[in-house]
């Protein structure tokens, strides 16, 4: 196992960009969402720069990018319910693992590591995704950005996973690919490992200072 995880008992991952590349199945979405209200459909690489505070930011941004100004209650709301159908609709049909999750998931709960899922992404669309996956096995805990009252940054589900495991923040890790992963590992005590392939809005991970970056969830193992 890599020297950070020596001592440690739970892993919290992040999904978005650290498990899977969701970025293809949420760019049909927007685009969906914003061609029901007649504006201008958005690129891959631009919802790639978007993710990472949850679908109502991402609506929001992707609204303002077309818009040229932030949009109004009512378009936003409706551009909002537009994207749930939408991606509820086909959630998995384009979004793919990164190498060596399924492995490394599995090697790691072997190890007797307690292994729990924080997102930013809703809820509602956590289980069918890590169903599609075969994952859902892998995790005692998974908690989405509007499980809470607060979401990452915000340290509170770390240390509501952590609390709910009864295991204390400094025996705990934080996994991910953003600087909300890391700022919120580093706020509630965590460990954090970073990931540089995922999504960051542009900016490299090691700006954020984390612990250590990996170049795959490969290295968690060896």
């Amino acid at each position: 196992m890599h020297p950070l995880l020596h001592g440690k008992r739970m892993i919290a991952f992040d999904l978005d960009g650290t498990l899977i590349d969701s970025v293809p199945d949420l760019t049909v979405a927007v685009a969906h969402a914003l061609a029901d209200q007649k504006l201008t459909m958005p690129t891959s690489d631009n919802v790639r720069d978007w993710v990472g505070n949850g679908a109502a930011v991402l609506v929001e941004r992707a609204l303002t990018w077309t818009l040229g100004t932030p949009p109004d209650a009512r378009l936003f709301e409706r551009a909002y319910a537009g994207f749930l159908h939408h991606y509820a609709a086909a959630p998995n049909q384009l979004t793919t693992l990164y190498p060596h999750v399924g492995q490394a998931l599995t090697a790691l709960r072997e190890a007797g590591y307690i292994l729990v899922l924080i997102t930013n992404k809703p809820e509602r669309f956590i289980a069918p995704i890590l169903d599609h996956f075969e994952l859902n096995a892998c995790f005692n805990l998974c908690l989405g950005g509007d499980s809470l009252a607060e979401k990452k940054p915000s340290p509170l589900p770390l240390l509501y996973a952590a609390n709910a495991c009864g295991v204390p923040p400094g025996d705990c890790v934080m996994v991910g690919d953003s600087r909300h992963d890391i700022a919120a590992g580093k706020a509630a005590g965590f460990t954090t490992l970073a990931l540089p392939y995922g999504y960051n809005h542009g900016e490299p991970i090691s700006h954020s200072d984390p612990d250590a970056v990996l170049t795959s969830l490969a290295e968690m193992i060896t």
